[in-house]
């Protein structure tokens, strides 16, 4: 530090410098400023010995001095080192942001167990589901089905004409957690009339659960939605419910599941009696013998009716089995050791052999054995084919989604509309955006739900195999793929041949509810609708595959929007499209066809419909070469 006094001014100007350690060149104040001011004052005041100090103000406005070229060397090699640092560093947080996303979505991939239910109806599909939904602590006192009104009514079936009549009508994802796996439980209609509706469900599972009444075994229903989900190819696991009701001999039931759907068996658990006598399960993986205890309100709460688990050898099992029973678990177990020991696990994911459990939703027996030997074996969230033939890892970092469903009025104050999306692959986020593959429009998903029956949790991210419902602004339609990153397209999910067609009216002075309601019921896909080609025929042409799905579109068009609808049926049963373009085309030159109409569906598209099969063949056999193929389904336009 040193003090500079200038003499020969009436005042002294002093000012304190400081020099930076090491570096000569550079002081606080510069050598250049300080002898510039001297001269400046020198100049212009007399001579003098009193002190004078400059201002700050007058020091600050003097021009800086060049910077010297040591200065600016030193300046740019801290600046270089400086940026590469930044970078590098930039670099190992992408990095490590990177393996981390690659890590989370491996983890969140491996955890998720998705799955739907099928059954003939009165099968216990909805108690079933229930107590899935009671071991996953989503809910914690079951509803029975039928009940009485002071009861509560199934938790999966939301809708007022599900609660009257006892059955599942509409598709309800329900999610719930379990021994750390998250499981996303699709519960399907019970009814064929809506097995077009199953098949949709269908293609956003992993796996199918069918459900077999013990006392019934495979029922005619049971076989049409067993066709729909050999369709899909997914793995089956089988669980023959209500054994605490006089059933079947467990034998009877695989060989059944043989002959009816060509499923090799492996039973997982084993009966011990039926009815009044079900006493319990063999688990043949642990050689256990499981002993069960009925309690007057088992079936009510999460509690299991467990006794105790046995060793088939312990000598305190014969005493605590009914003598006959005993023998006859003896035989059965030596039986089944002749159908083998190990399961086929490529079979099982193959759709080729199922694992079969036996047990009784109502009173909790077995349902958690299933839930437990389920997330053990059960396919998890694979990679998806798209119509190019590429298959979409669920762990790529791109997210995509598949729309599979919508519905309409899921809350009743609110006439609303909700696409359900299955998440394929990368990771969904609220309100990321996304384009959809078929329009090409931008939507920003500003709004995502997670279902439960009709209420809803707001969704902040999710992975593939999970379900979210989108509020759906006309932007979806059933078969909608979802991407953010290349456009693709996942195949698209065709529709039924109907078998019942009517016209759906209404009063003159409910048309405009009446056209609301049309467009949100009938956007759903509950059922198709065709069409007139007259174009003085306004009304819709309902087609359906069952007399049930007439019967819920006239309740909910009543219920939900107030309008008295009439229906006119047509006299046709067989429903045909074009395979090929230019169907209008080729139509105009063959005049009126033998017990055949045309109409036109969604898309513009003409539809043959026939009085029956023997019209079908008659036409073909006349008129084959011109109409070209006819397909019994129908899929939307290519993107």
């Amino acid at each position: 530090m040193r003090s500079f006094n200038l003499r020969g001014a009436p005042r002294a100007l002093s000012v304190t410098t400081s020099r930076t350690p090491g570096n000569p060149n550079v002081t606080a104040t510069s050598r250049a400023q300080f002898f510039q001011r001297r001269q400046t004052l020198a100049a212009g005041l007399p001579d003098g010995d009193g002190p004078v100090t400059a201002d700050a103000a007058e020091v600050e406005a003097a021009p800086p001095p060049p910077p010297s070229p040591l200065a600016e060397q030193l300046a740019e090699e801290v600046g270089s080192a400086a940026a590469a640092r930044s970078v590098q560093a930039q670099q190992a947080a992408e990095q490590a942001a990177a393996a981390l996303t690659a890590e989370v979505l491996e983890r969140e991939v491996g955890r998720r167990r998705n799955f739907a239910i099928i059954s003939h109806p009165d099968a216990g599909k909805t108690t079933m589901t229930e107590k899935l939904l009671l071991y996953g602590g989503a809910i914690h006192e079951a509803g029975e089905v039928k009940a009485r009104k002071s009861s509560r009514s199934a938790t999966s079936d939301w809708m007022e004409l599900e609660k009257q009549r006892g059955i599942s009508i509409t598709s309800t994802a329900l999610t719930f957690e379990y021994s750390g796996c998250q499981l996303n439980l699709l519960d399907t209609p019970g009814h064929q009339d809506f097995s077009e509706d199953t098949y949709r469900t269908l293609a956003a599972a992993d796996n199918a659960v069918l459900l077999v009444d013990g006392a019934k075994g495979i029922e005619p229903q049971t076989r049409k939605l067993f066709a729909v989900a050999r369709l899909r190819g997914l793995p089956v696991f089988t669980f023959v419910n209500k054994m605490d009701r006089p059933a079947l001999n467990g034998f009877e039931i695989v060989e059944q599941l043989e002959k009816e759907f060509g499923l090799q068996s492996y039973p997982v658990n084993w009966p011990i009696g039926s009815g009044d006598r079900f006493m319990g399960v063999y688990h043949r993986p642990s050689k256990k013998v499981i002993l069960y205890e009925k309690r007057g309100q088992a079936g009510r709460s999460r509690g299991a009716s467990v006794k105790a688990a046995y060793d088939l050898d312990d000598p305190e099992l014969p005493g605590l089995v009914e003598g006959d029973l005993w023998e006859q678990l003896r035989e059965e177990v030596e039986l089944l050791e002749v159908l083998g020991d190990e399961l086929d696990l490529e079979g099982v994911m193959a759709g080729k052999v199922t694992p079969v459990f036996f047990g009784s939703a109502m009173n909790n027996f077995g349902v958690e054995l299933f839930l437990q030997t389920f997330i053990q074996l059960a396919a998890k969230p694979g990679p998806a084919p798209t119509r190019s033939g590429v298959a979409v890892s669920p762990t790529s970092p791109n997210f995509t989604g598949l729309v599979f469903k919508l519905q309409a009025n899921m809350d009743p104050k609110h006439r609303d509309k909700v696409a359900f999306v299955r998440v394929v692959s990368g990771k969904f986020e609220k309100g990321m955006k996304v384009r959809v593959a078929r329009s090409g429009r931008t939507v920003t998903l500003a709004a995502p739900q997670r279902m439960f029956a009709n209420e809803r949790q707001t969704v902040h991210e999710g992975f593939a195999g999970d379900v979210i419902g989108l509020t759906n602004p006309g932007a979806f339609a059933i078969g909608d793929t979802l991407v953010t990153g290349p456009l693709l397209a996942f195949p698209p999910i065709p529709t039924f041949s109907p078998e019942l067609f009517a016209y759906l009216r209404c009063p003159p002075n409910q048309k405009k509810p009446f056209l609301k309601g049309v467009e949100g019921l009938l956007g759903e896909g509950a059922v198709q609708v065709l069409y007139s080609t007259d174009e003085y025929i306004t009304d819709p042409v309902l087609a359906a595959v069952g007399q049930l799905q007439f019967e819920v579109v006239q309740y909910r068009m009543k219920d939900e929007y107030g309008v008295d609808t009439t229906l006119e049926p047509l006299p046709y049963c067989v429903a045909r499209w074009m395979a090929a373009g230019g169907g209008w085309e080729r139509l105009e030159g063959l005049g009126r066809l033998f017990g055949t109409t045309v109409m036109k569906d969604v898309y513009g598209r003409p539809v043959l419909l026939f009085r029956n099969e023997f019209a079908l063949q008659q036409v073909l056999g006349e008129h084959a070469d011109k109409l070209g193929e006819l397909s019994p389904f129908a899929l939307p336009p290519d993107v």
